[in-house]
């Protein structure tokens, strides 16, 4: 089954800023009318308007210039335990979220969406949990008060240069069998109905009387699965097995599954999240199922527990990377389900791990404090142009880098003599 992994992606460059061009063409309409020479005023009297006009078509030259010069610019895994379905039906787990709670007293929870694709019309899930355990619907606000508090920070890192997609460059095209015994081989310990699941405590003595039990009640379990609950068994570990109610989806003529309208009940989308409260010496999160998955998988952990929480070693797949880790306190925090995990205050740390390989898991995550409570969170850096105004700063440059060339030239020209009228003596006097 698949697994949500999350990794942070940073953005991409500023879009462009289509501003500048209308800012740049209604700067230079209409700057030429203006007040005509006063009474008296000869052609030389004149000069300045034409110099001040000189100057500002010079500008507004150097302007469209720099936009040209833009144009030609180069280019720059399913630690859920076991999805189990019935034969010629299909079922994956397109997104996981889970939290671990350590109060450090033997108690453990956790609590663990799963968001499901496929045309399974049932299924069901089996994790395994080191002793007896208390199950409950879990609240879905809890997964998005996470995601608000770990979010990366937002880093924007402003480029000089115009790249492409920035105006007035055009974005290139995408191309984109049982034993004897006095006990029962398999016992319930405890059945309910919460919400769309049908939850079953059951514990086992032995894999092949749990995978009967499972196929007594509809649902076949592949002998690969019974093999891979051996160490479990054999440690004495209890097991939390969920039918998982479908969503039932309107459409088509059958009635099918009995849902509202005709059509098939199907398992679609996300499902709501289950509690499961346990006794235990050390926290554990059961991931030794996953090594059945076919594909590669993703695991994130909310871990909240008094320190910063890491895992003892990779069974099997990447290094374990930490994604956030800071202190949380209950006046940090609005009213909701996070604030009520945090208590007086805890500390969150978010691990994420791949597992490219899931044959080669070969054992449960289990968690211990870290060296350190260092503080961390993920920087994510975008970029875009950098402007002052609605004008991107290159072009104001090397528009104001021209304008004391075009001064000096009409400077120039206002310094020029002007020529004498003919009969015009040198001495200025009429000639003769």
């Amino acid at each position: 089954m698949d697994r949500w992994g999350g990794s942070a992606r940073g953005s991409g460059a500023g879009d462009s800023n289509g501003t500048a061009a209308a800012r740049s063409d209604s700067g230079t309409g209409g700057t030429a009318i203006g007040p005509g020479p006063g009474p008296g005023t000869g052609v030389g009297g004149g000069r300045p308007l034409g110099g001040r006009l000189a100057a500002l078509l010079a500008t507004a030259l150097l302007l469209a210039l720099s936009q040209l010069a833009a144009l030609a610019w180069p280019a720059h895994a399913c630690g859920c335990g076991a999805m189990v379905t019935a034969d010629g039906s299909e079922l994956s787990v397109t997104e996981e979220s889970a939290v671990v709670v350590w109060d450090g007293d033997g108690t453990q929870q956790i609590v663990m969406r799963l968001t499901v694709d496929g045309d399974a019309a049932a299924a069901a899930w089996v994790m395994p949990v080191p002793d007896r355990a208390e199950v409950t619907l879990g609240d879905p606000e809890l997964f998005a008060e996470l995601a608000e508090v770990a979010a990366p920070e937002q880093r924007v890192d402003r480029y000089f240069w115009p790249r492409p997609g920035d105006w007035p460059r055009e974005a290139p095209a995408d191309t984109a069998g049982a034993s004897e015994g006095s006990a029962p081989p398999v016992a319930v310990v405890g059945r309910e109905r919460l919400g769309p699941f049908d939850v079953a405590r059951l514990a086992a003595a032995d894999p092949a009387a749990l995978a009967r039990w499972l196929a007594e009640n509809g649902f076949a379990l592949s002998d690969r699965l019974t093999g891979a609950l051996e160490p479990y068994v054999a440690a004495g570990w209890e097991y939390v097995a969920v039918r998982l109610a479908p969503e039932e989806v309107p459409g088509g003529a059958d009635p099918g599954g009995g849902a509202p309208g005709g059509g098939e009940p199907v398992l679609a989308g996300p499902l709501e999240p289950l509690r499961l409260t346990f006794a235990t010496d050390r926290p554990v999160y059961p991931m030794r199922l996953s090594q059945l998955a076919a594909t590669q998988q993703a695991l994130r952990l909310h871990v909240l527990a008094d320190h910063r929480t890491v895992t003892e070693g990779t069974i099997g797949g990447d290094p374990v990377d930490v994604v956030f880790a800071g202190r949380l306190t209950p006046d940090g925090l609005a009213p909701g389900p996070l604030r009520s995990l945090v208590g007086e205050g805890r500390f969150l740390t978010v691990l994420h791990q791949d597992f490219p390989d899931p044959a080669a898991i070969d054992g449960d995550h289990h968690l211990v404090r870290d060296r350190t409570d260092a503080e961390f969170r993920r920087v994510e850096a975008g970029e875009e142009l950098l402007t002052w105004g609605p004008v991107p700063a290159w072009q104001a440059v090397v528009a104001a880098s021209g304008v004391p060339v075009a001064a000096a030239v009409v400077a120039l020209r206002l310094r020029r003599p002007a020529a004498r009228p003919e009969g015009t003596a040198a001495g200025g006097g009429p000639g003769r």
